[in-house]
């Protein structure tokens, strides 16, 4: 497997780094930017977040993970608030994709960061086109470094980049997700909060290569510190479980690091 870290701790005074430049298929990683994407939106008045959506029956494509779809089998309304929990909180693919419509397509949510200077990160592609076609999953990528200026930038705020109700908007739903619960939080202490958003592509039944399973985000200590934490793990023959403790060793490490700098 190849294996993408990048940690920041103790206010930016502590950095680490391996393959932190290479570029890493985002897999649903990409979710979290996509909703800080459509919280500007928000913030600048073009959409709400108690707006109704229509979700057809169907945009409820069958071969996607949706809970959504799950819910709801013969389609629904929903307001953007509760498409942004379900796209970033539970991974939902239906959720996602409707997001993705409303911003005018992935190239947007790319616009987006390279507007506000932000580097190494391409957004080309929906969930429905990368799951109907694997080989297109790379061009959805960015970089262990790149991944963590973006939760830097926007967990500090200092630009202003999202209003004060849309920054606690997307922290809590952060913190709120569900999914790869072995990864980052997998070693961690019982009850430690950590803000983060997964990524998995399958595995590859034919060559038995594993492109991705990653987790970004945020872990919070004790103390009251925190560190970010994006570690990306890609063309990996090895199983799920060994793929997902790759990343919740890393995770323990780098808690027992900084936990130890601390005293």
């Amino acid at each position: 497997a190849i294996v993408g870290v990048s940690i920041i701790g103790n206010g930016g005074k502590d950095k680490i780094s391996v393959n932190g430049k290479k570029r890493f298929p985002m897999q649903s990683v990409f979710k979290f930017h996509i909703g800080l994407a459509m919280l500007r939106e928000i913030d600048k008045g073009k959409f709400s977040l108690d707006q109704k959506i229509e979700i057809k029956k169907s945009e409820l494509l069958p071969g996607l993970y949706s809970p959504i779809r799950d819910k709801y089998p013969e389609g629904t309304s929903l307001t953007i608030e509760e498409i942004l929990e379900y796209t970033v909180s539970l991974s939902d693919n239906v959720g996602c994709d409707v997001l993705l419509k409303l911003l005018g397509g992935p190239r947007e949510v790319e616009n987006f960061f390279v507007k506000n200077k932000f580097k190494d990160i391409a957004i080309k592609i929906n969930e429905e086109t990368m799951q109907g076609n694997r080989d297109r999953q790379f061009e959805n990528w960015t970089t262990p470094k790149a991944a963590n200026n973006v939760l830097q930038a926007f967990f500090y705020n200092k630009k202003n980049l999202l209003s004060q109700e849309s920054h606690a908007f997307v922290w809590r739903v952060m913190r709120e997700t569900s999914t790869g619960a072995n990864r980052l939080k997998g070693q961690l202490p019982a009850g430690t909060v950590v803000a983060h958003k997964t990524g998995w592509s399958g595995t590859n039944k034919t060559t038995g290569i594993t492109a991705a399973v990653n987790d970004v985000g945020i872990v919070f200590m004790p103390n009251g510190k925190h560190f970010f934490i994006s570690v990306f793990v890609t063309d990996s023959r090895e199983d799920f479980a060994t793929n997902e403790k790759i990343i919740a060793d890393i995770a323990r490490a780098s808690w027992d690091h900084f936990i130890a700098k601390a005293k």
